[in-house]
């Protein structure tokens, strides 16, 4: 091992490496702060602080009674505060991005939709469901509602290939503005079925206005996020 560098860092280098190399698989238990200070032959401070670091950088969750357990590693999501496709975030991230289409229907704006929107109740809207995976692990269901008058021909398009900002790039629609509304709810039976976790598991909830040129509302989304893989990068300026 190099010198200079800090016992702690040499070994979280060292657990973070067979963590990758899946020698300690995701949901396994990694040996205790006793073992592994026999282990390296390090006090157990030290090796209490290696485990720290890769806490935080969302490798491991510590519990008591259950010892420090490798988890799914959190996908830092940064739609908070940027405008962008899924594909281009997730593809900057080195990941690579799926969709899958659950459904995309026309119906009647319901008084949700039709609010946000900037609309008539019961205009007709595009409804498009999607289910997004990033390295074949579901992320987040989106539903999507657009004004069909906007949009004429809309559901032409291929979204499990298709951006829906580049597609609406062709309508010469270009979102300016997005508010978003956050809440943290438990996900319902079958969201947990589509995102593979538990009834119940935390599920973030974002609800999204996308507006065009002149404040013209253009899309309203609701976007289930999984609790587990998933954190958000907020940047504020003074």
């Amino acid at each position: 091992m190099k010198k200079n560098i800090p016992l702690y860092q040499m070994i979280y280098n060292d657990l973070l490496k067979k963590i990758k190399d899946n020698y300690y698989p995701i949901g396994s238990v990694i040996p205790t702060e006793f073992e592994l200070a026999e282990k390296y032959q390090v006090s157990r401070p030290t090796v209490r602080r290696a485990i720290g670091l890769l806490a935080d950088s969302g490798y491991v969750q510590r519990k008591k009674r259950e010892g420090t357990k490798v988890i799914n590693r959190k996908i830092p999501q940064s739609f908070t505060h940027v405008i962008q496709s899924y594909n281009q975030e997730m593809e900057q991230k080195g990941l690579i991005p799926k969709t899958n289409v659950l459904g995309f229907s026309i119906e009647n704006a319901s008084t949700e939709v039709a609010d946000a929107l900037d609309i008539e109740v019961a205009a007709k809207v595009y409804k498009l469901i999607r289910l997004r995976f990033t390295n074949d692990a579901p992320i987040v269901i989106v539903t999507t509602y657009l004004p069909e008058k906007l949009l004429p021909g809309l559901n032409k398009y291929d979204f499990r290939k298709e951006s829906l900002y580049d597609t609406l790039e062709n309508y010469n629609i270009f979102i300016e503005h997005i508010k978003r509304t956050l809440n943290v709810t438990g996900a319902d039976q079958l969201t947990s079925a589509l995102l593979d976790i538990g009834e119940g598991d935390p599920i973030f909830r974002f609800h999204s206005i996308g507006y065009a040129r002149n404040g013209l509302a253009v899309e309203y989304s609701i976007s289930m996020y999984r609790g587990d893989l998933n954190s958000f990068i907020f940047e504020l300026n003074n």
